[in-house]
């Protein structure tokens, strides 16, 4: 059942915040976010997700929760992961409008009013952008850009920052969304498929200073490695022997141009096969066999999808509104986009 607020309406926002090791910045934080909340004049509650913390993070969360009946406290039994302690908190959310943001004290509260701000615009996703970014050029500001780069132009969603935790999503998109890995970070990407209006608007990178940061060069690996399984998700999930066909027919082209070139030389030249064409004539072969293997993965990639989305019913489009028949039905709250994702903020 949805929580409400002291007037019995659904609560307009949920602020989200994941937790690992923070104790230095708990108390701050909350103070902070109860500050501007406040200032909204709309009915919110507070999510506190601890990651299998062990420091104090989890007592302190708990004497706040005790204190303030807006405030949930989720603790995980281990540490999973920001996009596992992300989708818990956004599980036990019930707010319309559900904003994200880092535990420590490198999201800036008072800057939540200009989420809120784009949500009533209309958009689905408002997206932080780190304009300044005050962290390590070489180890973090670099693979980031490039990351950043990478993912935009893949999934064909217009931001600068796909990394920041900082964002407010309606809450039918996340519904819609199943996360794991490090795929919180590609939410409006994975968003964008069914549609979904993004918008951007900076924020301030605040420099951490309380706590160790959790990030390193092997979560900037991670990322990439997602980013392959996010495109393929993105534009080969419903159709597989799209991308291995296509390869499977390129390894077949050059398997069979490198034997018709052979035994023309053979059948013109007389050369001896093996003599002069040994190593390519093992190539050649070898591009043959990839290239039924490639084919081969895709039609069994074509089964497996068929099945996954007729044993689950999992539908393959998504409505907005429907319109006729005695029938509107507004899916999103809105009915068009006010304009093209990731237009704003910049």
């Amino acid at each position: 059942m949805d929580r409400m607020s002291s007037e019995g309406n659904p609560l307009s926002y949920s602020v989200v915040v994941p937790f690992y090791n923070e104790q230095e910045n708990v108390a701050q934080l909350y103070v902070k976010i109860i500050e501007v909340m406040d200032a909204l004049g709309e009915s919110y509650e507070i999510v506190f997700v601890d990651d299998g913390s062990k420091d104090g993070t989890f007592r302190l969360l708990s004497e706040i929760a005790r204190d303030d009946d807006r405030v949930v406290v989720v603790r995980l039994r281990r540490n999973f992961g920001q996009t596992a302690a992300l989708k818990a908190g956004f599980d036990h959310s019930q707010g319309e409008t559900i904003i994200s943001m880092d535990g420590d004290l490198q999201h800036d509260p008072a800057e939540i009013p200009r989420f809120v701000e784009k949500i009533q615009e209309g958009y689905d996703i408002v997206s932080g952008w780190r304009v300044e970014r005050t962290d390590h050029w070489l180890a973090r500001q670099l693979p980031s850009r490039v990351a950043n780069w990478m993912m935009a132009k893949l999934s064909r969603v217009d931001l600068h920052d796909f990394g920041t935790t900082f964002k407010a999503y309606r809450r039918e998109i996340l519904s819609e969304i199943h996360l794991y890995g490090e795929l919180h970070r590609f939410i409006p990407a994975l968003a964008s498929w069914a549609g979904a209006s993004v918008a951007e608007v900076p924020i301030t990178n605040i420099p951490r200073k309380n706590g160790k940061s959790n990030y390193g060069i092997s979560r900037t690996i991670r990322v990439f490695l997602d980013l392959v399984s996010v495109k393929f998700l993105l534009d080969y999930s419903t159709r597989p022997l799209q991308l291995f066909g296509l390869a499977g027919l390129l390894c077949l082209a050059g398997g069979a141009g490198i034997g018709l070139w052979i035994f023309a030389r053979k059948a013109m030249l007389n050369e001896g096969l093996l003599a002069n064409h040994g190593p390519l004539i093992l190539l050649g072969m070898a591009l043959v066999m990839g290239g039924i293997q490639f084919i081969a993965i895709g039609l069994i990639g074509e089964l497996l999808a068929r099945t996954y989305y007729e044993s689950q019913n999992k539908p393959v489009y998504t409505v907005r509104q429907f319109v006729g028949r005695g029938r509107t039905e507004a899916k999103a709250g809105r009915t068009e986009p006010p304009r093209a994702a990731g237009a704003a903020g910049r």
